[in-house]
């Protein structure tokens, strides 16, 4: 993975002023129309907003990942054949501020219906150990949205079923003659996230150690959520070596911790995570942040790869 590419402050507030306004525009469209399959045409953002509109909408819809398997999401380039397929999309899911290129390309669509995953939650901020900081304090070089907010809410499965009722509702009000189905299915996802956030608090509550080693710093809202703390290897390219200054405070924080692994990530150059392995004489494994599904990831899909980085985390932080 590329180190997030900062968006200057202009093109920021230009993208987050054009992007309200759409929203506004939007926000009282009338019911969408659906293809000549009867399907509602949904465009998602990335995998996360795939795998919502797939489980709620189900046969109703047909859904299209604006990034395909194996992309890196944060840094999608989209073209323009993708830009006026957004613009004939029944509805268009996103996470604003994840993506800069799907954000400017959102502000200049004129789609039916736009919504923001990110307006159904609390974003909050997070630094690349995991804790709220202040406003203005480092954030290791990991770009984020408006105020440094961190994106990453899908890997808490609290405020992903959060984000699943309000996907539920703009699908009903998008294509009210399947209300009650896609109430229904928005409620039997939200009773599986629920079931999965009680798998993460009774599989981590007792760890010998809450400290956690990644290359992404992705994993705020889990950290928060179940009383861990995620220490980032941000700030440095994930090709390149990790600094001499931060490698000796990572050998520190290992030490003190009980720390046993460095996590990688399914979708980036594990070389990061290797060399600050190699040189604490930990282990690594992998952590997926779930930004996309190839055939290398571990599971096929949500579920099954958060199962996955629960046992890898609970390896890891090894029990009391």
């Amino acid at each position: 993975m590329n180190v997030r590419r900062l968006i200057p402050t202009a093109a920021l507030a230009t993208a987050v002023a054009l992007g309200a306004t759409a929203l506004t525009a939007c926000s009282g469209a009338s019911a969408a129309g659906t293809g000549k399959d009867g399907k509602l045409d949904v465009m998602a953002s990335f995998y996360p907003m795939q795998f919502l509109a797939e489980q709620i909408g189900k046969d109703h819809v047909k859904v299209t990942s604006l990034t395909k398997p194996g992309v890196e999401p944060h840094d999608l380039e989209i073209t323009p054949r993708q830009t006026a397929a957004l613009g004939e999309a029944d509805l268009v899911l996103y996470l604003k501020s994840l993506q800069p290129a799907v954000d400017k390309a959102v502000a200049q669509t004129p789609a039916k219906n736009v919504v923001d995953a990110a307006t159904f939650t609390k974003l909050e901020v997070h630094g690349a150990s995991g804790h709220d900081h202040a406003e203005g304090e480092a954030d290791h070089g990991h770009s984020h949205g408006e105020s440094g907010e961190d994106p990453h809410v899908w890997l808490d499965p609290v405020k992903y079923a959060e984000i699943a009722k309000g996907v539920g509702a703009a699908l009903e009000k998008a294509d009210p003659d399947h209300a009650a189905d896609y109430k229904k299915n928005a409620d039997d996802l939200v009773a599986k996230l629920t079931a999965l956030d009680t798998e993460f608090k009774d599989g981590l509550k007792n760890t010998a150690s809450k400290t956690f080693i990644t290359t992404h710093s992705a994993f705020g809202y889990l950290s928060a959520r179940y009383g861990l703390d995620q220490e980032g290897i941000s700030g440095i390219d994930p090709e390149s070596e990790p600094t001499p200054a931060r490698m000796k405070e990572l050998q520190d924080v290992a030490k003190k911790d009980n720390v046993t692994t460095v996590f990688f990530e399914a979708l980036a150059s594990d070389k990061t995570a290797k060399t600050l392995a190699r040189d604490t004489g930990l282990k690594t494994d992998v952590l997926d942040p779930l930004e996309g599904i190839t055939d290398t990831s571990q599971g096929a899909d949500y579920f099954a790869i958060m199962r996955s980085n629960l046992k890898n985390l609970q390896k890891a932080l090894g029990n009391k």
